[in-house]
């Protein structure tokens, strides 16, 4: 029996264990990891000097040691010595052999094949160290690939080697993280489920079952939710000319009911126009967003039975009275409960109004697959300083939520003082 100990390390004192490669009952051969240690400036294997059996390990994870301790005990390793004293005298004549004149070198190479005959002999037992996992805690791989393993939260006992003799080399750290991230999507803690409480022991209750569209609205916002990285920027546009515009237009056309609303998805299409992110959709690996050239605006409407939102289609090509005629008869439909599956398809983007109700800004929530949703508060007259007095004016609250993915800080920003700079001087839209 025989003890292997730490080699010269240079200058590294106290290196600590990061990792035990054998355990007791292991059979190594020479050049074998047995432990890895690290130092400040890098971490290394520490072979084993020659084949047999582990007997016991001297040390432990995380213990620090220096040069000469003492780390396993093997048995078997007894006629190892000489073996390996010829082999370095061998390997020493071998050396002095192909440094010597040039006329000699092809006679000593020749007789140097029978010497290397059993380094031949050996290779065929790599295979089936391939084709074996590699016993727990028996792990073959270099300083770089640990630490490269550690970096990237990788057990290499879980890792299979395709380097000489089940070595295990980057590649293979590499296409395990791959094969892991391909298998699901990374995802976060699960969440907690909601606690059920018995509300009828505070007092009397009602159990009022949610309409089917309820239902799948809720599914789909918290799917939007836990999707899309959501963001909201808010805003207020100057709406008095458009205001004085829209009431000159209400009396040329009396029967015409002409709201802000086509007004606002006017604006938006010009925008868009101008900054197509916000007209387009993330593909599902999110690597690509999908522009598209149609101009579909979902408009919610609040039912009785819940939000529902029907789609516009080709709002760009429809004028402001025609927008208005669509929009109301979609909007009757959607609570008469009459709209179409294709009406409520294919949107690009969605505006979502509270004008009527109140309210100076809310967050909506992104109606995926789409990246953009714009929320319209209550209309509200404040007084405005025009540089030399207050003024009263007619203010509109904007809220923009986007998929932060897709569209960063400042295209929202450009994109929000477009639509506000649309708003406030409707003349824009002939641009």
């Amino acid at each position: 029996m025989r003890e292997v100990t730490i080699p010269d390390i240079g200058d590294a004192e106290e290196v600590e264990v990061i990792e035990i490669c054998v355990s007791p009952g292991d059979a190594v051969a020479e050049n074998d990891a047995l432990i890895v240690i690290e130092s400040d400036k890098a971490s290394m294997e520490v072979p084993s000097p020659f084949a047999g059996t582990v007997s016991e390990v001297l040390v432990a994870l995380s213990d620090h040691v220096n040069a000469g301790d003492a780390i396993v005990r093997l048995e078997g390793a007894e006629r190892d010595p000489p073996d390996v004293d010829a082999q370095q005298a061998e390997a020493s004549a071998a050396s002095e052999a192909a440094h010597a004149v040039p006329e000699t070198a092809p006679d000593t190479q020749a007789e140097q094949l029978p010497t290397a005959a059993p380094q031949v002999d050996a290779a065929p037992q790599a295979p089936t160290a391939m084709q074996q996992p590699a016993s727990p805690g028996k792990v073959y791989a270099g300083p770089a690939v640990r630490r490269l393993a550690r970096e990237m939260g990788v057990a290499l006992t879980q890792v299979q080697g395709t380097g000489v003799a089940g070595r295990i080399v980057k590649d293979d750290v590499k296409a395990f993280v791959k094969r892991a991230l391909t298998a699901q999507p990374m995802q976060g803690p699960a969440l907690q489920p909601m606690e059920a409480i018995d509300f009828s022991r505070f007092g009397e209750v009602e159990i009022v079952p949610l309409t089917r569209i309820r239902q799948r609205g809720a599914a789909n916002l918290h799917r939007s939710w836990q999707h899309v990285v959501h963001v909201t920027a808010h805003d207020d546009a100057d709406v008095t000319d458009l205001e004085t515009f829209r009431a000159s237009l209400r009396e040329e056309a009396p029967d015409a009911k002409l709201t802000p609303l086509p007004f606002i998805v006017k604006a938006c299409i010009h925008a868009m126009r101008r900054h197509p992110r916000f007209n387009a959709s993330l593909d599902p690996s999110a690597t690509a967003l999908v522009c598209k050239r149609y101009f579909h605006i979902g408009i919610a409407v609040d039912t009785e039975d819940g939000l529902v939102v029907p789609v516009v289609r080709d709002a760009d090509q429809l004028g402001l009275f025609d927008l208005a005629e669509k929009i109301a008869a979609l909007s009757q439909a959607a609570r008469e409960g009459k709209l179409r599956p294709d009406d409520l398809q294919g949107g690009s983007f969605t505006i979502s109004s509270l004008g009527a109700i109140g309210g100076t800004g809310f967050t909506p929530i992104v109606n995926a697959p789409e990246v953009a949703i714009l929320g319209v508060a209550r209309l509200a007259v404040r007084p405005v300083w025009d540089g030399a007095e207050f003024r009263p004016r007619k203010m509109l609250p904007l809220s923009l939520s986007y998929d932060h993915r897709a569209i960063n800080g400042a295209e929202a920003g450009r994109f929000m003082a477009e639509l506000v700079a649309t708003l406030e001087d409707i003349r824009r839209l002939a641009l």
